[in-house]
């Protein structure tokens, strides 16, 4: 067999030690540039975001992404988050895929046209996270509040 002597691996200003070495010459700190910790900060910000976006594929993930962001954005608890339960359960079962063939709308909110959704992402066809978004600011600035959207929706069942 061939041995190959191992040397510590160095790009840039990041050094890694090799398995196995019990400790390392330098110092054990990582430190980062200024363009660095930008770079690890946007990654940070992507991963949490596919994870929200994954989790919210799905009915019960989508419910779980949405109250959160409600509560988070717009202030919105528990009584206004059952009222937008049931709107959207109504609208699309929580469903991301959902669309009503005859009028177009699409989406969890059930947006139409759908391309209002273009406004918060290009993704709202795939994306449940972009349409969730869309969806509770459409109900902020046109209702106020889910129960008002609710309320509107029992009257015409449209909203």
């Amino acid at each position: 067999p061939v041995e190959v002597e191992l040397a510590p691996v160095t790009v840039g200003d990041l050094k890694a030690a090799i398995p196995g070495e019990t400790e390392p010459t330098w110092p054990t700190l990582l430190e980062m540039g200024e363009r660095s910790t930008v770079m690890a900060w946007d990654m940070l910000m992507v991963s949490v975001m596919m994870k929200k976006v994954e989790q919210a594929r799905t009915p019960k993930g989508a419910r779980k992404v949405g109250a959160a962001m409600a509560k988070e954005k717009y202030g919105w608890g528990s009584y206004q988050f059952s009222c937008l339960d049931t709107l959207w359960t109504k609208e699309s079962h929580w469903n991301y895929r959902a669309r009503n063939k005859r009028t177009g709308a699409h989406g969890i909110p059930q947006a139409l046209p759908a391309t209002k959704m273009e406004v918060i992402g290009t993704d709202w066809r795939t994306n449940p996270v972009t349409q969730i978004q869309w969806g509770l600011h459409y109900i902020d600035v046109r209702y106020e509040t889910p129960f008002k959207a609710l309320a509107k929706f029992k009257r015409s069942r449209y909203y």
